[in-house]
C-alpha cells in the first residue's frame, strides 16, 4: 500500500507501484470522475493533475473515516479461504487476521508488459511506468511505442527537448479532441449519442468531429479504426505533429542494435525507446487456483464477484472505455457493500457464468482481439449489466422495529 492514500496517483508512491509522471493529468472530466456523494473541491479545473487527485482521495479518506482503518507499509502476501467462508490475510511480516470477505482493489499498472524485442534493442530500454519528467531524453532520438493515454501523454512531454520523437502505432487510433466549442468533448457527445445508436453511427459521428479539429488520421501516419478503440485524446499533440516535433510510424517488424525497421519497410535509429506497452494483471498473493485469471482477462461475475469462491471480491480491474474509473469503481463498490451486508443476493452458478459469456461475447464483437481489450469496459453496456442484477438480486428489507 505504501504509506499513503492515492495508489497510482502519488507521485513516486513508496510503495514503487506508481506510474505516474510529473505532468499526468485525469484524462476524464472531474465532475464525472468524481464520487457521487463527494465531488471535486470548487474552483478545480476541468482535468485535475495527480497532486489534485491525489489529495481528492487522501481527503475523501479523511472526511469520510476510512484514515484510520487502513494499514500502511502492510503487503500482503497471502489471501486463502478458511472453512465456514471466512478468508486469511497474511502480511510479509508474518502477521495475519482474518476476515468474512476479501476485496481486491490493487489495480492492474503494477506489472509492466514488455515487447518481445526489447533485448534486442541496444540503446536505452524503459517502460512507460518507469517514465516520470522530459529532461533526460534531452537532445536524443527517442521513440514511443503505442498509441494509449500513457503514449501520447509521454510523446507529448518529451518532443519539446528530443531531438526527435517518434511514436511507433501498431494499431489504428482515433485521437480526438479533449475540447470542442469551449467544453470537454465528453459533453458534446453526450448530446449527440443516444443509446439506441447503432456503433457504426457513433463512430461516424467521432469521425466527424475528429476531423473538423484535426483531419484525417492518415495525413499524421496513423490509420483510422472501424472498430471500437479505447479512447485516445491529448489536448496539445496534434499541434506537436504540425510544428514536426512527432512524428508517426506504424507497428515494428524487427529490431537490431540501435535501428528499428517497421512494418512498411522504413528504418530509423533511435538512442532511447519508451514502452508504452500496458501491464499484466498480477496476483502474486493468490494461489494459482484462486487467479480468475484468462490470458489478459479477468473471467469475474460482472467484473467484480468471483465465480467460484464466495466473499472474494475485486474491484477497479478495467480500463473504463469513456467516462471515469473512478466513478466506476464508486458503482462497484456500492454492489460490493450490499453484497457482504445481505442487501443484494448472490447470483447462482448459471447466472455467472451466462453473465461472463455474455461480456465475452460483447468483447468479441465491438473490440479487436488484442490483450489490451482484455480489461476494457464499455460504460453504458455495464451499467446495464448492474442494473439488471440490481433488480434480480435486490433482497427485501425488514420492517424498522
Amino acid at each position: 500500500l505504501g504509506s499513503q492514500v492515492g495508489g497510482l496517483w502519488v507521485y513516486d508512491n513508496d510503495n514503487g507501484l506508481s506510474p505516474a509522471y510529473a505532468s499526468l493529468h485525469l484524462n476524464s472530466e472531474a465532475r464525472v470522475t468524481a464520487y457521487k456523494d463527494f465531488p471535486f473541491p470548487e474552483g478545480s479545473p476541468l482535468y485535475p493533475d495527480h497532486r489534485q487527485v491525489h489529495q481528492y482521495l487522501a481527503s475523501y479518506a479523511d472526511t469520510f473515516g476510512v484514515t484510520p482503518h487502513i494499514r500502511f507499509r502492510s503487503r500482503v502476501e497471502k489471501v486463502e479461504p478458511l472453512p465456514a467462508g471466512r478468508w486469511r490475510v497474511t502480511l510479509a511480516d508474518g502477521a495475519s487476521s482474518d476476515f468474512d470477505a476479501v476485496v481486491v482493489g490493487t489495480g492492474h499498472q503494477g506489472t509492466p508488459s514488455h515487447p518481445a524485442w526489447r533485448d534486442d534493442f541496444k540503446g536505452e530500454y524503459l517502460h512507460a511506468h518507469s517514465y516520470r519528467v522530459p529532461e533526460p531524453f534531452r537532445g536524443k532520438r527517442v521513440m514511443v511505442v503505442g498509441v494509449g493515454n500513457s503514449a501520447v501523454d509521454i510523446a507529448a512531454d518529451i518532443c519539446v527537448v528530443t531531438q526527435s520523437t517518434v511514436i511507433s502505432a501498431r494499431s489504428p487510433v482515433l485521437m480526438m479532441p479533449r475540447m470542442l466549442f469551449g467544453v470537454p468533448t465528453s459533453r458534446v457527445l453526450a448530446r449527440l449519442e443516444k443509446p439506441w445508436m447503432p456503433w457504426p453511427l457513433r463512430r461516424t459521428i467521432r469521425e466527424t468531429l475528429t476531423r473538423i479539429v484535426h483531419g484525417r488520421m492518415e495525413q499524421w501516419g496513423f490509420v483510422t479504426p472501424k472498430s471500437r478503440t479505447h479512447p485516445t485524446s491529448h489536448p496539445s499533440l496534434m499541434s506537436h505533429f504540425v510544428w514536426d516535433r512527432i512524428k508517426a510510424k506504424p507497428g515494428i517488424a524487427s529490431v537490431q542494435g540501435q535501428e528499428v525497421r517497421f512494418v512498411d519497410g522504413s528504418r530509423e535509429t533511435f538512442d532511447t525507446v519508451i514502452a508504452a506497452t500496458g501491464y499484466h494483471v498480477d496476483l502474486p498473493f493468490l494461489a494459482p487456483a484462486l487467479r480468475p485469471l484468462d490470458g489478459h482477462r479477468l473471467d469475474l461475475f460482472l467484473r467484480v464477484i468471483h465465480p467460484k469462491h464466495a466473499g472474494l471480491y475485486f474491484v477497479g480491474m478495467f480500463n473504463v472505455a469513456g467516462g471515469g474509473n473512478i466513478r466506476m469503481m464508486d458503482d462497484q463498490s456500492e454492489w460490493v457493500a450490499d453484497l457482504v451486508t445481505g442487501a443484494a443476493a448472490h447470483p447462482d452458478e448459471a447466472t455467472v457464468h451466462a453473465a461472463i459469456e455474455e461480456e465475452r461475447a460483447f468483447l468479441r464483437k465491438h473490440y479487436p482481439a488484442a490483450p489490451r481489450y482484455a480489461l476494457e469496459l464499455d460504460p453504458v453496456f455495464y451499467r446495464g449489466q448492474l442494473a439488471r442484477e440490481h433488480r434480480r438480486a435486490r433482497q427485501p428489507q425488514p420492517a424498522p422495529a
